[in-house]
């Protein structure tokens, strides 16, 4: 069967968590790894901007600092992400791997299986959307969780598993979010415009757009029974030999080398 690594690595810093990430599409893009399933958390909570996204009025830089949170430019694409109480993962494989094959769509499709999997198990029944909503453009629109994309996971009209994605002719890698617990009042606080006080106006918007695990179930589950279920899913979705893995000596060099010339510069952050 076809190694698979699962690497777990706990919760680190927003800036360290996206080098960690590169480091690894490096190494499965030369061939040098086989493909990863990284997991992971985020300590303190981050905001995270997609690769293309404008800075200068996508979130409120000024209350992430007040807050003591992280702000990071992601090298996927998408828009705004807040990373608080939530399992991530980064899906890292060959460009022609056989269960990813028919481009960024087919791929996507095809990782929203185990996470359907992983949520049901938990006791949240999600749908795939077939295709992007369009609706008008709110207040909210920087925001990645208030517009289901195609192949993405919701719950009614509540986005609860968000993906972006890159890739070159030998490797691609897909993130994404699944919330456990969301503060909607803090979300807004800082993914609103800058300037903006009504916080309780956006969270309402929200409230309408976006899911998180607890939310749907009537006994809450804790983010490490989250992270269980998705090591169970995909294990039990995708053949192949699973081992529990690190990042190596040279992995972790090139990550701490990304993390100081690109990730963790304001320059690439704002």
């Amino acid at each position: 069967m076809e190694p698979w690594r699962l690497i777990q690595s706990g919760a680190l810093r927003g800036a360290m968590n996206m080098a960690l990430d590169e480091a690894l599409y490096e190494a499965v893009a030369r061939g040098e790894s086989p493909p990863v399933l990284r997991l992971y958390r985020w300590d303190p909570a981050t905001v995270t901007l997609g690769y293309a996204q404008r800075s200068d009025d996508a979130i409120n830089f000024t209350a992430c600092r007040e807050l003591g949170f992280d702000v990071v430019r992601r090298s996927t694409g998408g828009r705004a992400v807040f990373h608080h109480r939530e399992v991530t993962y980064a899906l890292i494989a060959p460009i022609d791997h056989p269960l990813f094959t028919g481009g960024i769509l087919e791929s996507y499709r095809a990782i929203s299986g185990p996470l359907q999997r992983m949520l049901a198990e938990l006791g949240v029944r999600a749908d795939l959307v077939p295709a992007r909503r369009s609706g008008s453009r709110t207040d909210v629109h920087d925001i990645c969780f208030t517009a289901p994309a195609s192949y993405e996971l919701s719950v009614g009209s509540h986005k609860i598993a968000g993906s972006a994605q890159k890739r070159n002719d030998r490797a691609f890698l897909q993130h994404g979010s699944i919330p456990v617990d969301l503060d909607l009042t803090l979300m807004a606080r800082v993914l609103g415009k800058p300037g903006q006080t009504n916080y309780e106006s956006m969270a309402r918007q929200l409230a309408s757009k976006v899911g998180w695990v607890n939310r749907y179930l009537e006994r809450p589950v804790t983010l490490e029974q989250v992270e269980a279920a998705m090591v169970s899913a995909f294990c039990g979705s995708i053949e192949g030999d699973w081992q529990f893995s690190s990042p190596d000596k040279e992995e972790l060099l090139r990550a701490q080398q990304l993390h100081d010339e690109r990730f963790d510069q304001a320059a690439w952050s704002v």
